[in-house]
């Protein structure tokens, strides 16, 4: 809920400067945190394609990564700590079904 008169490309006219700054520091800290998704689902893809080659020893390396990067994401408070979860253990599970 942004307190804006007009908004126009680059042009931000809103009633106080605290806004202007607010929708600025929004705007780069979603980015920052599309890009960490879209790393994450990179990690989860890579998991994924190990484990439809039923390489059992690439699945568990690229799980360890993913654990690590699900981890950090969770912490900085990017995902929520249950989707985490969820991944962890699906993964697992297929992981052991190799």
């Amino acid at each position: 809920m942004y307190n804006l008169l007009y908004f126009n490309g680059d042009n931000i006219m809103t009633n106080t400067q605290s806004a202007n700054k607010r929708i600025k520091t929004n705007e780069n800290k979603r980015k920052h945190n599309v890009s960490k998704k879209s790393m994450m689902k990179t990690f989860i893809k890579r998991t994924q394609k190990a484990i439809n080659e039923k390489n059992k020893e690439k699945a568990n390396i690229e799980f360890k990564q993913l654990q690590k990067i699900l981890d950090k994401l969770v912490f900085k408070k990017i995902i929520h700590k249950n989707k985490a979860a969820r991944h962890k253990s699906n993964f697992t599970i297929k992981i052991k079904k190799i």
